[in-house]
């Protein structure tokens, strides 16, 4: 019987990779419901594409799209935050989650758990890098683990020095060197924030605490990220570097199924490197792993102030190294508190913003 899928944040660049596999595969999969966010005209040509039987537009039907009773996987393709109440949404009828945004995992935490620990349901994440360290991690058991090993490509200016990163533009900053991905993801992979909200992702999604979870700079984006086992076997995925492979894995897992992806020539690559990043120079990273440890408000609060740097860095008010002193001055700034539902993280995310605004203003 062919599974039943949603996708919501169909009209981005996740979700119209998902259709694609979709489409691929019309004996395993049915294209049940589909949500966009404001693209209303990609939206409808998708709807005549696929024909759902439901969809819709933003937030709240996101949400109610969501709990439909009937889906088998809800494909979790929402940029940013607004992506919280409907992966709390998807999470109560205990079915399977392909996930591919980070906040949502970063700013729920132990919502998220909570909720998969009541309704049983099945998280899989679609990001490369937790795909890799969840395909890695079928290898053995939990408690067998060293660490988690996430690879970063490092962006475009990874080995400038921080005073050349005090000119860095806009354009600068969208050419990434590897991935073709939207405008927020891309900043934050140059900045390394973007792996620095993976390392928080990882935590909620694997249960490993920040000393069992570290970051190498791999700038051939091959190796997806990998799994040290205390026997010292390491474990890696490597793959060309196509997103339609983890997303096709979360859709299909435990079954591998074909794939359009062009097959991994190693001997045409010739090399893989690897370099361990300087915590002093991406303070992205050290922040995050502050974030861990502190827990409670701090992952929310690195989150949404660097949601609300990545505004002003395009709107021209600050400059691309002080996205990073944006985000210190919110965590130095808030006072860390326990969550306890989510109106508690939607306090903090909007208190991060307005502390983000203020350092700002003080500029």
């Amino acid at each position: 019987m062919r599974k039943k899928v949603t996708v919501l944040g169909s009209t981005g660049s996740i979700g119209r990779q998902t259709l694609e596999v979709l489409a691929a595969h019309p004996e395993e999969f049915e294209v049940l419901a589909l949500c966009g966010g404001s693209n209303e005209e990609a939206l409808f040509e998708q709807v005549r594409a696929f024909r759902p039987a439901y969809s819709g537009l933003g937030e709240k039907a996101a949400a109610q799209l969501a709990a439909l009773p009937e889906t088998d996987i809800v494909v979790l393709a929402i940029s940013g935050f607004a992506a919280l109440r409907p992966l709390l949404a998807a999470l109560k009828p205990g079915r399977r989650i392909a996930i591919a945004n980070k906040e949502s995992l970063v700013c729920g935490g132990e919502l998220v758990r909570d909720a998969i620990a009541v309704s049983g349901a099945e998280l899989i994440p679609i990001d490369s890098e937790q795909s890799a360290i969840f395909q890695c991690l079928q290898n053995g058991k939990r408690e067998e683990v060293k660490r988690l090993i996430l690879t970063a490509s490092g962006g475009p200016f990874w080995r400038r020095s921080r005073e050349e990163l005090r000119t860095v533009a806009p354009e600068e900053v969208l050419a990434h060197p590897t991935w073709n991905m939207g405008r927020k993801i891309t900043l934050d992979s140059a900045t390394l924030m973007n792996k620095g909200l993976e390392i928080l992702e990882a935590s909620t999604l694997f249960g490993f605490g920040a000393d069992q979870i570290s970051v190498l700079i791999h700038p051939q984006s091959i190796v997806h990220s990998m799994v040290e086992y205390r026997d010292g076997t390491l474990m890696a995925n490597l793959s060309q570097p196509d997103m339609r492979l983890p997303i096709q894995y979360a859709l299909s897992y435990p079954a591998r199924l074909p794939s359009p992806a062009r097959i991994l020539d190693l001997a045409e690559l010739g090399e893989l490197t690897f370099h361990k990043p300087d915590l002093a120079h991406f303070t992205a990273l050290r922040l995050a792993y502050d974030a861990l440890r502190a827990g409670g408000a701090y992952p929310i609060v690195y989150n949404g102030a660097n949601e609300r740097a990545a505004e002003h860095y395009f709107a021209g008010h600050i400059a691309f190294w002080q996205i990073e002193e944006c985000v210190d001055y919110a965590m130095q700034k808030i006072e860390n508190i326990r969550i306890s539902d989510i109106s508690d993280v939607y306090a903090v995310d909007g208190e991060s913003r307005r502390v983000a605004d203020e350092y700002v203003r003080k500029l």
